[in-house]
């Protein structure tokens, strides 16, 4: 009876303890007031527009997260019917966990403190914009909750910056978004 008791209290101590850890029993969450999961990205977005990145806002990071990271890639590239690669549209590491998102065409200097940036498929860092060449495209934005602050990578490419993150994942987000570029007439 008395390690019966015993082990009814610890169960609720610990759920205590996990319930009173940020983020615990909710799953992160990626938003943008500009955009809902799975709808067409606005035009400034994209090259068609301004080519200013979306703004974004990440909620029920986990507690245990030391840092996050950004990717947007379009998996359809070039052609949706026949997709050859992943296209990286943006790259950044090493925000701060406590970090809430990114305001619209954020510009490096208003990005969270301590944020790293790296290349994106044009070669360059910063926003790439959704420009595809054929069909409707998805663009798939994740955040990642990091237990880890990655070491400079100087600039990496997605693959670099996935390498980096391998075994330190604790939680993902994601909004997809899709765009078909305007054609002539």
């Amino acid at each position: 009876m008395q390690t019966l008791w015993a082990t009814g209290i610890a169960a609720t101590l610990a759920a205590a303890l996990v319930g009173s850890e940020r983020g615990a029993g909710t799953a992160m969450t990626l938003r943008s007031p500009a955009v809902a999961d799975g709808d067409r990205l606005p035009t400034q977005y994209t090259c068609d527009g301004a080519g200013v990145s979306p703004p974004l806002a990440w909620h029920d990071v986990p507690g245990n997260a030391k840092s996050l990271a950004l990717l947007v890639v379009d998996p359809d590239a070039p052609d949706p019917a026949a997709p050859q690669r992943i296209w990286t549209h943006w790259v950044l590491y090493d925000l701060p966990p406590a970090s809430s998102g990114l305001a619209e065409g954020v510009a490096v200097a208003a990005l969270p403190p301590g944020t790293r940036q790296g290349h994106n498929d044009w070669g360059r860092s910063g926003y790439g914009a959704a420009c595809p060449p054929i069909g409707s495209h998805r663009y798939i934005f994740t955040v990642y909750a990091l237990d880890t602050v990655l070491a400079d990578l100087r600039m990496p490419d997605r693959i670099a910056l996935e390498r980096a993150m391998g075994g330190h994942i604790v939680a993902r987000a994601q909004l997809v978004a899709r765009y078909a570029k305007r054609t002539g007439g």
